[in-house]
């Protein structure tokens, strides 16, 4: 026999309704009857839904809970196996048929006391399904879906809801913010609402609930200092573990440390403020550095344009970058402001940082010759090691100098000549002893292996072959200088001249009276030399000479002017300590008139003499000699103390000069003839 679809449908829904009719129907046993029984307490023995359509289980669904049950045209297409063979109450059959079909996408909204509408799952928010007035838990656990709303006392609403999102079912749309009310609507099954409510009992707390405060009274230690630092350690996933109810902050007025946590904290933070509550030297200090031979403001230079360097090229590189052994940092989440940074390394060797801190300061005191620093250890260590090199005493030269006035007449080329001095091939010859033949290179005359006393003027002036009377020795100096220093030779006179003149009314009588400024001008001969020193013994000189002579006079507001002739040269040369520098070239004319005697009578005879006149030619040489000294007194003034034993007065300057001194008795031919 073959039966339709329909009328398997048909038998299908009066088996269920049997089913649950005889189940209703059957009486309990006598012992088992409670006294009165409450809606929904009835029993049902079996609930058999094998391979029921959703037709099925609306219709067993109407005849559990007495309510119509109003469909949409189309629902979804499913099998249903729902099959309970213990006796339960009519109110769990029915959690039983509500869940099976929200596990299918089948939500039921109630309309009144008498029909339920059946829609789609996730469309139940806006079908106004049951609301829940009262607690969750007054209604059984079941997938059927309803809807509360949850009002908060403590917890913001805003935040609450990103924390219980994970817990309900994404269908239902989540949690809706009352912002106004600080409440939460939630749509979802009856047991996910039930869970919702544990939670949110759980996180709507007072923020200071299970937290306690606490005083720590510092001895050593600043209150912000210490807060500071703690800010520094508890970072990352330590701030994380301890919460945003972990409050500490620092109370300056009392030097104390008010800290807000829970209780359970108390030992982590108890320890740890103990152990930086200690007396300690300041991270920082300042120290005088007093120097022994530099100059103070000469080394605050060159420590400034380090440190300059130094923080310019650190703040080039970066806090992000990364030196050569480390790796990179990988990115963190916002921390709280760390502790003032006081040094510009964190290397933590046994040597200390090799960087100077953003606080190094050097100030010079020219007083006191001292160089004052403030920074960190490490800071005054670094300044220290670089004193230490820079505090040294410079190389010092010794720098004669011999300026010769020659007249030159027609034999003569040069002022060299003129001195009976020439030029052969490399060599200037004309000197006298152990000197004939010293080789000149570049005007300079190079003496190797000379010792002993040589006196510059005696040899150039005294010992030349043949000795020239034209020649004449204006100034023999000599002067002492350090590397780079500067050392001036004058040789000449100082003339007035007049730079202003101011008239005024004297009186009726006397009419107008002037007065003058004037200046004293220098006329002569200049040399400036600046030496600098090399490791080997070579010297490098910079020099400039310069010569000025009156070369006549006008008249200027009535006021006589000189005129004066200025020639100046540079030169730069090289050469080693001992040589003999020679510059020349400085030429002058002058008139020169001379009258021979006729005769013994002193006026009658110069009348009848011959008298002649003409020009004369002169030139100016320098003979410059450097002398790289040991910085030993002993053999750096041997030469000096060579001369005064040739003195008079020699036992009295070097008692003098060292009070300790005993002079030699004399022989009998010093008594004699002292």
């Amino acid at each position: 026999m073959i039966f339709s679809p329909r009328f398997l449908r048909v038998t299908a829904l009066l088996a269920a309704s049997a089913v649950v009719r005889l189940s209703a129907a059957q009486p309990a046993p006598a012992a088992a009857a409670p006294a009165a029984a409450k809606p929904g307490d009835e029993m049902v023995n079996q609930l058999m839904l094998p391979d029921a359509d959703i037709d099925t289980m609306l219709t067993a669904l109407e005849q559990l809970t007495g309510r119509m049950i109003i469909r949409p045209q189309q629902l979804t297409t499913a099998t249903y196996n729902l099959k309970i063979k213990s006796p339960v109450t009519k109110a769990e059959a029915i959690v039983a048929i509500e869940t099976s079909l929200a596990l299918n996408g089948i939500g039921l909204s109630p309309l009144g006391d008498k029909y339920l509408k059946v829609i789609n799952l996730q469309v139940v928010k806006q079908e106004a399904p049951e609301l829940i007035t009262g607690s969750a838990f007054s209604q059984p656990a079941t997938g059927k879906p309803a809807a509360k709303i949850f009002q908060l006392e403590f917890a913001r609403a805003q935040e609450v809801q990103a924390q219980i999102a994970g817990s309900l079912n994404p269908l239902y749309g989540g949690a809706v913010v009352l912002q106004t009310a600080n409440a939460l609507l939630i749509t979802d099954s009856i047991s996910n609402l039930q869970r919702a409510e544990l939670l949110l009992q759980t996180i709507d707390k007072p923020f200071t609930a299970g937290t306690k405060p606490k005083f720590y009274q510092l001895r050593d230690a600043k209150a912000s200092d210490l807060v500071n630092k703690l800010r520094g350690i508890i970072t990352g996933p330590l701030q994380q573990q301890m919460g945003t109810a972990t409050s500490y902050s620092a109370d300056d007025r009392t030097n104390q440390i008010i800290l807000i946590t829970d209780p359970r904290q108390h030992a982590f933070f108890d320890d740890l403020i103990e152990r930086l509550d200690r007396k300690a030297d300041p991270n920082t200090r300042t120290e005088v550095i007093y120097l022994k031979h530099a100059k103070a403001t000469d080394v605050v230079n060159v420590l400034s344009k380090i440190i300059s360097g130094t923080t310019t090229a650190l703040q080039r590189q970066g806090s992000a970058s990364v030196r050569p052994g480390q790796t990179p940092t990988p990115a963190t989440p916002a921390a709280p402001a760390a502790p003032t940074v006081v040094s510009a390394s964190n290397a933590a060797n046994a040597e200390g940082a090799n960087e100077f801190s953003a606080l190094m300061t050097v100030v010079n005191d020219d007083r006191s010759n001292a160089v004052v620093v403030f920074g960190t250890a490490d800071d005054i260590r670094l300044v220290r090691a670089l004193i230490d090199k820079l505090d040294i005493v410079l190389p010092q030269v010794r720098i004669e100098v011999v300026i010769a006035e020659v007249t030159l007449d027609d034999q003569s080329a040069s002022g060299i000549s003129a001195l009976g001095l020439k030029v052969d091939g490399d060599k200037l010859i004309g000197f006298s002893g152990s000197t004939v033949g010293a080789s000149i290179s570049n005007a300079t005359i190079k003496r190797p292996g000379a010792t002993g006393p040589w006196d510059l003027a005696a040899e150039i002036s005294l010992n030349t072959t043949p000795r020239k009377r034209q020649n004449a020795i204006t100034t023999v100096p000599t002067v002492v200088t350090s590397h780079g220093k500067q050392a001036k030779f004058f040789n000449g006179e100082t003339r007035p001249v007049v730079t202003g003149t101011i008239q005024s009314a004297a009186g009726v009588s006397t009419g107008l009276a002037s007065s003058s400024t004037v200046t004293q001008q220098q006329i002569g001969t200049t040399l400036t030399v600046t030496p600098f020193i090399g490791v080997d013994g070579a010297v490098q000189l910079d020099m400039v000479q310069s010569v000025e002579d009156v070369t006549g006079e006008v008249l200027v507001d009535q006021n006589k002017q000189y005129v004066i002739g200025r020639r100046e040269s540079t030169n730069y040369v090289s050469a080693k300590s001992g040589d003999i520098i020679v510059i020349s070239g400085f030429r002058k004319k002058s008139k020169l008139s001379s009258a021979s005697r006729f005769g013994p009578i002193p006026i009658i005879g110069d009348l009848l003499g011959s008298r002649s006149k003409g020009d004369t030619m002169s030139e100016l040489v320098f003979f410059v000699r450097p002398v790289v000294l040991a910085n030993n007194p002993a053999v750096d003034n041997a030469d000096a103390m060579r001369r005064i034993d040739g003195w008079p007065s020699r036992d009295e300057v070097k008692k003098e000069i060292d009070p300790r001194f005993v002079p030699p008795k004399k022989s009998l031919i010093e008594k004699i003839l002292p």
